[in-house]
C-alpha cells in the first residue's frame, strides 16, 4: 500500500487515467494483479482445489466483460471459512456510443450517443472528451480502445441565448450530440477511427461485430487548492473505491496473511449507474458464481457454503456526498460530512444503503484499530436518497453489508472533487477489514 495519502492520491490518479471505461479499469486491474503475482482463472476451464497439493489456497482474480472478482485465500482457508468482499463498481455515469454512430449536419461530423446513468450533463459542456471500450470483432476477439481528445459538446453562446445564465435546459437527444470533426457524414467512420485507436494489434474496422464505447473527459487528474488539499478527476465515483480495494488487497496478498483469516475479496461490478442488473452488475449472478466456485474448491458441501456465508461480510464502498457550502439546505442539518475528514458510514432507514447497527459497529472498531477518523451520511429528509450495490449485494447473497464511501462534490460531474486524505484512508481501513474475521461479529 502507498505509505502516505500523497502517493496514494498519485497512484489514484495514474489508475484514472488508465481507466476510461470499465473495461479499461478491469484490464489495469488485472495487469497490477499479474505484477503482484496473482493468477487469472478462465471461467471456462476447472478452478484449483485444495485437494490438489493445496493449490485451493493463493491470490487469484477473474474478469467478467467490465467486471473483476480477485481474492487471496489463506493457508488455513476451509470449507466454512468465511469471506470478506470489499464491494465497488467500475462504471460511471457518461455517454455510450449508438448504433449508426457517425452523424452530423452543416458541415459538422457528429458523434450518435445516448445518456449512460445520470450525468450532470451541463459539466460536460466544452471539454476535450475521448471515447473508450471495446470492439468485439465477428470471430469474438476483444480489443481495447480509446481515441484521446476527439470530441467536445459546444455550448451555444451567450450571444445566442441571453437568459442562459437564469436557466439552462439542456435537451438529452437535441443537444448532448458531440463534434469530432468537420466534413460530410456520409464520408466519415467513426469505427473507422476507433479501429485505428487500438494499441498493439491492426483491426479491420470492417470486422467489428459490436462495440461497448463511452466518453470520458481526459483532462488529467490534479492536486490543488490552499494546501494542496483537494484532489479533482473525472470517474471518482468509483474508481476511488475500486482503487482502494485494489491497492488494500495487493498490499494484503504481500502478507504476511493470517492463515487462519478470511478469504479476502476485491469485488468490481460493471453496470451499477444503470441499476446493476446484468451478467457483469451486482444483480448479476458473478460473484456467487466466483464465491461458489471458491468453496467448492475448498471442498464445501452445500450446508458448508451456507455456513461460510454466515461467516462473511461485505464492505460495500461508493462515493458519498460532502456538505457542500453553497447549497447547506439540502443536507442533513446535523450529519454534515467534509473533505478530508474521513471516510464515509453511510446510513438510510429505508436501507437504500444496507448499513445496520453491527455493521456500523465494525466500521467504528475497524477505523479506530487503523487510526482513521470517519464521518456519517445520512441523507435530508425531502432530499431522495441514492442506493449502492450494498443492498443488491445483501439481499441477493444473505451476506451482512455495511455501506461506506469517499465523500465528493460535483457527484456525476465530468470532474468530481474529494479530498487527497480520503482514499487513502478508505485504503487503510480496507486492509484491515481483509485480515479480520469480521462476519463472526454478531
Amino acid at each position: 500500500m502507498s505509505s502516505t495519502a500523497a502517493e496514494h492520491i498519485q497512484d489514484l490518479g495514474a489508475y484514472v487515467s488508465a481507466s476510461p471505461s470499465s473495461f479499461h479499469a478491469v484490464h489495469e486491474a488485472a495487469r497490477r494483479l499479474d505484477e503482484a503475482g496473482f493468477t487469472a482463472l478462465d471461467e471456462l476451464q476447472p478452478w484449483p482445489t485444495a485437494a490438489e497439493s493445496d493449490a485451493g489456497t493463493g491470490r487469484f482474480y477473474m474478469l467478467r466483460d467490465g467486471a473483476l472478482i480477485a481474492w487471496v485465500v489463506p493457508e488455513g482457508a476451509g470449507p466454512v471459512t468465511g469471506f470478506n468482499i470489499l464491494g465497488a463498481h467500475t462504471d460511471s455515469p457518461s455517454f455510450k456510443l449508438k448504433p449508426k454512430p457517425s452523424t452530423g449536419k452543416f458541415g459538422w461530423l457528429q458523434a450518435g450517443v445516448e445518456v449512460y446513468g445520470g450525468p450532470l450533463l451541463n459539466s460536460w459542456l466544452d471539454r476535450e472528451l475521448q471515447l473508450a471500450g471495446r470492439l468485439v470483432m465477428l470471430d469474438g476477439t476483444e480489443h481495447l480502445t480509446a481515441t484521446g481528445p476527439l470530441l467536445r459538446f459546444p455550448q451555444l453562446a451567450i450571444h445566442l441565448d441571453r437568459a442562459v445564465n437564469d436557466g439552462l435546459a439542456l435537451d438529452k437527444q437535441q443537444h448532448m450530440n458531440p463534434v469530432y470533426g468537420l466534413g460530410d457524414p456520409a464520408d466519415s467512420d467513426l469505427l473507422a477511427l476507433l479501429a485505428d485507436r487500438v494499441e498493439g494489434a491492426t483491426v479491420d474496422p470492417a470486422q467489428i461485430g459490436g462495440y461497448d464505447v463511452v466518453i470520458a473527459d481526459t483532462q488529467p487528474p490534479a492536486v490543488f487548492g490552499a494546501r494542496g488539499e483537494f484532489f479533482a478527476s473525472g470517474r471518482l465515483d468509483n474508481l476511488s473505491a475500486t482503487h482502494a480495494g485494489l491497492i488494500a488487497l495487493i498490499d494484503h496478498a504481500a502478507g504476511p496473511v493470517p492463515a487462519d483469516g478470511p478469504i479476502a475479496v476485491l469485488a468490481a461490478f460493471d453496470h451499477e449507474e444503470i441499476g446493476s442488473a446484468s451478467r457483469s452488475g451486482a444483480c448479476g449472478p458473478v460473484l456467487e458464481d466466483v464465491l461458489v466456485r471458491i468453496s467448492d474448491g475448498l471442498g464445501a458441501t452445500a450446508s458448508q457454503r451456507r455456513q461460510a456465508f454466515a461467516a462473511s461480510f461485505c464492505v460495500s464502498a461508493d462515493a458519498g456526498h460532502a456538505v457542500h457550502p453553497n447549497y447547506p439546505e439540502r443536507h442533513d442539518p446535523a450529519n454534515r460530512p467534509v473533505l478530508n475528514g474521513g471516510p464515509l458510514l453511510k446510513i438510510n432507514a429505508n436501507q437504500r444503503y444496507a448499513t445496520d447497527a453491527t455493521g456500523a459497529a465494525l466500521w467504528a472498531r475497524l477505523c479506530t484499530e487503523s487510526g482513521v477518523p470517519y464521518q456519517e451520511f445520512v441523507s435530508n429528509n425531502v432530499m431522495p436518497c441514492g442506493s449502492t450495490i450494498g443492498p443488491l449485494t445483501a439481499t441477493r447473497l444473505g451476506i451482512r453489508t455495511v455501506d461506506v464511501g469517499v465523500p465528493l462534490l460535483s457527484m456525476h460531474s465530468a470532474r468530481e472533487l474529494c479530498g487527497v486524505e480520503d482514499p487513502h484512508r478508505l485504503a487503510t481501513v480496507t486492509g484491515a477489514f481483509f485480515r479480520t474475521a469480521a462476519g463472526q461479529a454478531g
